[in-house]
C-alpha cells in the first residue's frame, strides 16, 4: 500500500504540473495538489489521521470533491472515450475530479487499518 500511495502522490503532483499552460491552471494545480498532500500524510504521517481535526479536514476535502464531481460531471455523451476527452476540456476536468475522489478514498482505505499489525481477537468480549 505504501508503494501505491507513493505512486499516487507522484501522479497527483505530475497531473498538477502539466496544468501550467492551462488558462485555469492555478485552480487545477491546487485541485491536484490537495490529494497529493493527503497521500503524503498517509505515506509519511499516518498517525495524524487519528486526530479529530485531521479527520474533519479530510472529510471536508472528500465532501468538496464530491460536490466538484457533481458540478463538473461531463455532459458530453461517451465522455470516457478518447475521441471525446482528448478534445473536450470539460470531459477532462470531470474525469480529473473523479480520479481525485478515487485517490482520496484510497488514502482513507490505507490509513484506516493498523500498519503491519494483525488485530488480536478480543477474547473477553467473546466469553461474555
Amino acid at each position: 500500500m505504501r508503494i501505491m500511495l507513493g505512486l499516487l502522490l507522484f501522479l497527483m503532483l505530475l497531473f498538477g504540473a502539466v496544468q501550467y499552460n492551462d488558462p485555469d491552471g492555478a485552480l487545477w494545480m491546487l485541485i491536484y495538489t490537495i490529494p497529493a498532500v493527503w497521500c503524503g500524510l498517509g505515506l509519511f504521517q499516518r498517525k495524524l489521521f487519528t486526530l479529530k481535526s485531521v479527520k474533519v479536514a479530510y472529510w471536508a476535502t472528500v465532501a468538496l470533491t464530491v460536490i466538484g464531481v457533481v458540478y463538473f460531471w461531463p455532459i458530453t455523451p461517451r465522455f470516457w472515450t478518447k475521441e471525446v476527452w482528448y478534445n473536450v476540456e470539460t470531459a477532462r476536468e470531470g474525469m480529473g475530479l473523479m480520479i481525485v475522489l478515487c485517490v482520496l478514498l484510497y488514502v482513507r482505505f490505507c490509513v484506516r487499518r493498523p500498519q503491519g499489525k494483525i488485530a488480536e481477537p478480543d477474547y473477553e468480549a467473546q466469553q461474555a
